[in-house]
C-alpha cells in the first residue's frame, strides 16, 4: 500500500456503536477524506451526521452530489442515495438499483473508492446483518488498497465482517480498539498547521 489518500467505511446493524468507537478517535489534524455507508431505511430520516458532529473533532456532514472531496472530512451517505467517489476529488450521488438489497451500498462506495484511489485506499467492514461490502472489500484488495474487517466475535451483527473475511482473505482482522489505533497512526494523516 502506498501512503493512505482516503478511508471508506461501510456497515449497517450495530453501526453506531462501532462507528462511536472509531469516528471520535480520529485526531482533529486527520487529514484523510472518510467516506461512510450505513444501511439507513429508505423514507427515514439520517441523524448520523448530526450525532457524529457532536462527538467527532473532524467536520462531519452528509454527502451531497457533487461534492469536493476535501482532507479531514467525514462524509456519511445520505438515505437512499448510493455514494460515489467520482474522482478523487469529487463524490457523485445515484438512485441505481438496490445492491445486497441496500441503497446506499458499502459495495458502490468501495467499488468506485478502489477505482478512484487504488494503493492509496483503507477500506473497513464493520458490523452488519447482510453481505454487503464483501466484493467491494475484494476490489479494495485487487487494487492494492488496505482491508480491513471488524473482528466478528465482537461485531453486534457478524455476518457482514464473516462475509467480507470470506471475499478478502487478505483482510486484516482487528478488533475495534485496533481499528482506531491503526487509523490514528496512518502516515501522512495530519494537516499541515
Amino acid at each position: 500500500m502506498n501512503a493512505p489518500r482516503a478511508v471508506a467505511i461501510g456497515a449497517s446493524a450495530g453501526a453506531v456503536q462501532a462507528l462511536m468507537a472509531l469516528l471520535p478517535a480520529l485526531p482533529a489534524d486527520f487529514a484523510l477524506p472518510v467516506f461512510v455507508v450505513v444501511h439507513v431505511p429508505p423514507g427515514r430520516r439520517n441523524a448520523l451526521a448530526a450525532l457524529f458532529a457532536e462527538t467527532c473533532g473532524l467536520t462531519v456532514r452528509e454527502a451531497e452530489d457533487k461534492d469536493p472531496i476535501q482532507p479531514g472530512i467525514v462524509y456519511f451517505a445520505p438515505p437512499d442515495y448510493h455514494l460515489l467517489v467520482e474522482t478523487p476529488e469529487s463524490l457523485a450521488l445515484s438512485t441505481d438499483e438496490a445492491v445486497s438489497f441496500s441503497r446506499p451500498a458499502v459495495d458502490v462506495l468501495f467499488e468506485t473508492a478502489a477505482a478512484a484511489y487504488g494503493t492509496g485506499l483503507v477500506a473497513i467492514v464493520l458490523t452488519g446483518a447482510n453481505a454487503d461490502g464483501a466484493a467491494g472489500l475484494r476490489c479494495v484488495v485487487q487494487a492494492g488498497g488496505l482491508a480491513i474487517v471488524q473482528d466478528p466475535a465482537e461485531a453486534q451483527a457478524d455476518f457482514m465482517p464473516r462475509a467480507a473475511i470470506a471475499a478478502a482473505p487478505a483482510a486484516r482482522v482487528l478488533g475495534l480498539a485496533q481499528i482506531a489505533g491503526l487509523l490514528s497512526g496512518l502516515p501522512a494523516c495530519r494537516l499541515a498547521p
